[in-house]
């Protein structure tokens, strides 16, 4: 195989077209939730999990949190579902890295076994009475 050529000999809008273009999808979801309330019933399905079980998922208020994120109301989000609200932190740092070096960054194992693990203990932690900050 070939290594890609230096990022600084690829034109900058043939090396942007990516990210802004994923650019452009994340801004229009987040703008189609901050105009769409998740807290209106109706628009949004229900968790099947907090529907069958009455257990928080790891992702539950995570619309809400980019609800109220897309309002600018960081403390909302946070409370709504911090694990989503640094996921999305870490996208945006990714995202820039991508811009910058002209590719995304590649995920290594130990980013998906770390994921993991903060998914698994943000989900025990918030179904316990003692995780009561963060339950949406």
């Amino acid at each position: 195989m070939t290594e890609p050529p230096p990022t600084a000999l690829v034109p900058l809008a043939r090396r942007l077209a990516a990210p802004l273009g994923v650019l452009a999808g994340v801004l229009a979801a987040f703008g189609y939730v901050g105009a769409v309330d998740p807290r209106e019933p109706g628009h949004y399905p229900v968790c099947p999990l907090l529907r069958l079980t009455g257990l928080y998922c790891p992702g539950c208020g995570g619309l809400r949190g980019a609800h109220a994120l897309a309002h600018g109301d960081l403390t909302a989000a946070l409370r709504d579902n911090a694990l989503a609200v640094g996921c999305y932190a870490v996208f945006a740092v990714c995202w820039a890295v991508w811009c910058v070096r002209g590719r995304f960054p590649a995920p290594r194992l130990w980013h998906a076994g770390a994921l993991g693990v903060v998914a698994l203990v943000f989900t025990i932690v918030r179904n316990f009475p003692f995780g009561g900050l963060l339950t949406p």
